[in-house]
């Protein structure tokens, strides 16, 4: 009998079982019901879960972060919807990959099956690429699930994403890493050499990642140790791992973002906190810099005219002196800020002058606020009735400086904290005596 053409979906050879398997891949859950940590996609009421009960599963695309279930998930409703399972990675795969998934699947629906095409980091496929799924997604000749660790927003095709549903995991909390270790050690039959205190570490240098979790448990176990290592201990025995950021996609923008807003609430202990997961991260620090200095302008303004000169001050000294000397310098800004009073009149003040600018088209100047350099300008009026403020004994005059076919704007409304305080008063002056002088030249 011929033997049956092997595809990327076909479980282990002759002698697969008898390879060593990592333990991450021996704990790799068998049914929905022992995937943890997604209980609002899996459990009862969750979308995922009704899909697969009621035996009709769409196309997806699972977004969430490393070791969180993504590809367990996708074997998982392919076990369970009785579809061939077809597994992809962007990373290795192309264009001929893609053809040859799609000629299988196309033979399968004639024999009356379906097929599941699994493709992990999804995103790493280009526009182009992606298209080339459209019509096979259409037609029903695949149902596609696509992992992805990138914000679909930006990564995927606006005509791609309109044909699937998108579901958020989440990142693996400490409950479901600490069931995690529990299945572990009854995987291997004894318990982890860790006293309370590392065993809580390790799932803190986890930071939510499941399979990163297991392949430390892993050379824990390897290590044969029974006496159980103290946090100082375990450090020596595994590499604390990095957070997970990447300077160019969207934890750059969530924390930057994270850091932004904290400013604004004045919340100055979260406010540090995000600034540094952002150094923890590999952040350049300059562009912290030029963050904190567009916050002094946007957020506080001229209810404290200290906070741009503070984050002026602070972006140099750093570039004078880089890191670690010249974090404090930051430090130091990333507090002001926090502390200082807010507001955004001047960041609205510049959004109505622009929009008022664009309604009212090329309005000219009045004519007394005109140069008349020459003979014919003050022939025409330019000039003709200009008051020099400080002629006036209070040094304001009171005239009109908008054009004359327009009405006179409010577009800068200071707030009642801060420095704005004293401007606010001031504006409040001159309009009374702008009102009165223009009663008196009725």
């Amino acid at each position: 009998m011929a033997r049956k053409p092997a595809s990327s979906g076909d479980g282990p050879g002759l002698f697969g079982d008898l390879a060593p398997r990592p333990l991450a891949d021996r704990l790799r859950p068998k049914s929905l019901d022992e995937v943890v940590g997604q209980d609002h996609l899996l459990g009862p009421e969750g979308p995922l879960r009704r899909m697969v009960d009621q035996g009709r599963l769409t196309s997806v695309i699972l977004w969430g972060g490393p070791g969180c279930g993504k590809t367990t998930i996708a074997r998982l409703l392919a076990d369970f919807t009785d579809l061939a399972f077809e597994p992809l990675s962007a990373v290795f795969s192309g264009v001929a990959d893609l053809r040859q998934v799609f000629e299988r699947a196309r033979e399968r629906r004639v024999g009356g099956q379906g097929t599941l095409l699994f493709v992990d980091e999804i995103h790493r496929f280009n526009r182009a690429q992606q298209d080339g799924f459209l019509p096979y997604v259409e037609d029903g000749t695949v149902v596609l699930v696509g992992a992805t660790t990138e914000n679909p927003s930006f990564e995927l095709n606006a005509a791609l994403l309109s044909r699937c549903q998108v579901f958020v995991l989440n990142r693996l909390d400490s409950t479901a890493l600490a069931d995690l270790l529990a299945r572990a050690e009854s995987e291997e039959g004894r318990a982890l050499p860790l006293d309370d205190d590392a065993r809580a570490a390790v799932i803190a240098m986890a930071d939510g990642d499941g399979r990163y979790l297991l392949n430390m448990a892993e050379a824990l176990f390897n290590t044969g140790l029974s006496k159980k290592m103290t946090s100082e201990e375990l450090l020596n025995v595994v590499q604390r791992r990095m957070p997970v950021y990447d300077k160019g996609q969207e934890s750059h923008y969530n924390l930057i973002s994270a850091l932004h807003k904290s400013l604004r609430g004045s919340d100055c202990d979260a406010a540090l906190y995000w600034f540094g997961r952002m150094l923890a991260g590999g952040e350049d620090p300059l562009y912290i810099a030029r963050r904190l200095v567009r916050f002094a302008y946007e957020d506080i303004g001229l209810a404290d005219p200290n906070a741009a000169v503070q984050a002026l001050a602070g972006w140099d000294t750093y570039e004078r002196l880089g890191s670690p000397e010249g974090d404090l310098a930051l430090v130091q800004v990333v507090i002001y800020l926090a502390t200082a009073p807010k507001s955004n009149a001047a960041y609205k003040a510049f959004s109505a002058a622009k929009r008022v600018a664009k309604e009212t088209g090329s309005l000219a100047p009045p004519k007394h606020i005109l140069n008349a350099p020459t003979k014919l300008m003050k022939d025409i009026g330019y000039g003709d009735g200009y008051a020099y403020d400080h002629d006036q004994p209070d040094g304001f005059s009171g005239q009109d400086y908008f054009p004359d076919q327009m009405a006179r704007q409010q577009l800068y409304n200071p707030v009642e904290r801060g420095f704005e305080r004293e401007i606010r008063k001031r504006l409040e002056y001159w309009n009374k005596l702008r009102r009165e002088r223009s009663r008196d030249d009725d």
